[in-house]
């Protein structure tokens, strides 16, 4: 329906055992890293004294990725469905409103939030408002926010009496970060939702963040370093572990996800538009090193630097050393399609695999021998930590959350956007073998110690609690 009032959500289920009750909200359908540490938080918070109920955008039909009852199987979620949006001329006007995103992706349904109207940005908010009320949020201890969103200001309208502790995951600043430095062309409303940042920001009792990245939320959304809490996302250790596979399991795993059943796609944005055949693989018969690329293809990963960097080094390699782009939700892209770069470069060693479920990843891992992520503007690196404790040696970019992960032991860090430093690289950890599996051995004990997602949501549980005292104390008048 593109018109009238959305249907009401089921009501929200009673405390359980005494535990406190916290009710957590996901603007956007599950496709990215945030839905994967929602899961992960709602799916451990009760063992720390926490029930959940987990309000969250939804796309598509029952078995599909994206829909918010399939992705968190096991969780109390309450869906907002977002599908009936796309079939209104204007997905902002449905009963239920399109999502709008951090990212400008030009005749994409979601619309930069830069460009989003009052009215629209009133409609948002009143869905919410209804969504939130409808998963009981009322009766909620806490409110836990993922992301900066319409939902803030749902909350701060609708439930004033109740903390909210936010938790940021990065895009919200590449926008914010945008405005800064002059909004592009037809983000006609970007001070405004700059502001709306800032304030929602400021409404929260505490404001998770991705360690390292403090100093610059502060001066971005301008709050008190005091209330910002520095905590790293999870990773579920029992998926993601070492479990390497002898050469001919990695040339039969390869060969099956480029070859037999491909999920590549091409500039259509069909996935299974980009296959190859078995002599294309030739680099993976006689490679000593397969890289790995996990992530959208948005233009703050610098995928074209990657492939460059990678052509680059092929003369230097002592053996071939494919490298495997995974990833891309099928027809989201930023600037020049990968394809587009490889044909270009005519780089014979670049395949694109296609977009896989999360739980899928491990296996792409533990038939690489190293992950590559050249992002530029990564507020956390979930990727990263999941391939170390893969026993995989990374290399990043030294900047923001990835400088806070990776250490010498653990893989290498290059400057952003720095294709030389990129390239060198490359070649040092591809004909090092004996550096790359000790770096890579490290890294799995590294991850089991610091990153397990029990030990993440105890630290969230804390700082649920800290709000929570907070908001019980005695208001002094200024």
């Amino acid at each position: 329906m593109c018109a009238g009032k959305s249907s009401g959500l089921a009501a929200a289920r009673d405390d359980v055992n005494g535990s406190r009750r916290v009710c957590s909200s996901l603007f956007f359908f599950p496709r990215g890293g945030s839905a994967h540490v929602a899961r992960a938080l709602c799916s451990e918070l009760p063992a720390a004294g926490w029930q959940t109920t987990l309000v969250a955008g939804s796309l598509g039909a029952s078995g599909q990725p994206t829909n918010a009852a399939t992705f968190f199987t096991g969780i109390d979620v309450r869906p907002v469905e977002y599908a009936p949006a796309l079939a209104c001329s204007d997905p902002l006007v449905a009963s239920i409103p399109f999502p709008p995103s951090y990212e400008d992706r030009p005749g994409a349904p979601d619309r930069v939030f830069a460009a989003v109207g009052d009215d629209d940005y009133e409609h948002l908010v009143a869905a919410w408002s209804e969504a939130l009320a409808d998963a009981g949020a009322a009766s909620a201890d806490v409110l836990h926010l993922h992301h900066l969103t319409p939902a803030n200001e749902a909350a701060l309208r609708s439930f004033p009496n109740i903390p909210i502790v936010g938790q940021l995951h990065g895009t919200e600043l590449a926008m914010l970060r945008e405005i800064e430095a002059g909004p592009p062309p037809g983000w006609d409303h970007a001070e405004a939702w700059a502001a709306r940042l800032r304030r929602w920001a400021r409404g929260c009792a505490r404001l998770i963040v991705p360690p390292g990245s403090e100093p610059e939320v502060g001066s971005l959304l301008r709050v008190s370093p005091a209330r910002l809490a520095g905590i790293p996302s999870g990773v579920e250790l029992e998926l993601f572990r070492p479990r390497p596979l002898v050469a001919s399991e990695r040339l039969s795993f390869w060969r099956r996800w480029l070859v037999a059943e491909p999920q590549g796609w091409d500039e259509t944005g069909l996935s299974g538009t980009v296959g190859y055949r078995l002599s294309d693989l030739w680099p993976f018969e006689q490679a000593e090193t397969i890289f790995l690329f996990v992530g959208r293809f948005t233009a703050v990963k610098r995928i074209p630097l990657l492939l460059t960097a990678h052509k680059r080094a092929q003369e230097r390699f002592h053996a071939p050393a494919p490298l495997v782009l995974v990833g891309g939700h099928p027809g989201e892209w930023e600037g020049q399609h990968p394809l587009t770069v490889i044909r270009e470069l005519g780089n014979d060693q670049a395949f694109l695999a296609g977009w896989y479920d999360h739980q899928q990843l491990p296996q792409a891992m533990n038939a690489a021998d190293l992950l590559v992520l050249p992002s530029i503007a990564e507020a956390f690196g979930l990727v990263l930590v999941e391939a170390m404790a893969c026993g995989l040696p990374v290399i990043a970019v030294d900047a923001h959350g990835p400088a806070e992960i990776v250490e010498p032991e653990t893989g290498w860090l290059v400057p952003p956007d720095d294709e030389t430093a990129l390239a060198d690289a490359l070649v040092v950890s591809a004909n090092d073998r004996m550096e790359r599996q000790r770096r890579g051995a490290y890294a799995s004990l590294h991850v089991q110690r610091h990153y397990g997602w029990q030990r993440i949501a105890r630290q969230v549980a804390e700082v649920f609690a800290q709000a929570l005292a907070d908001n019980a104390r005695p208001r002094h008048p200024s």
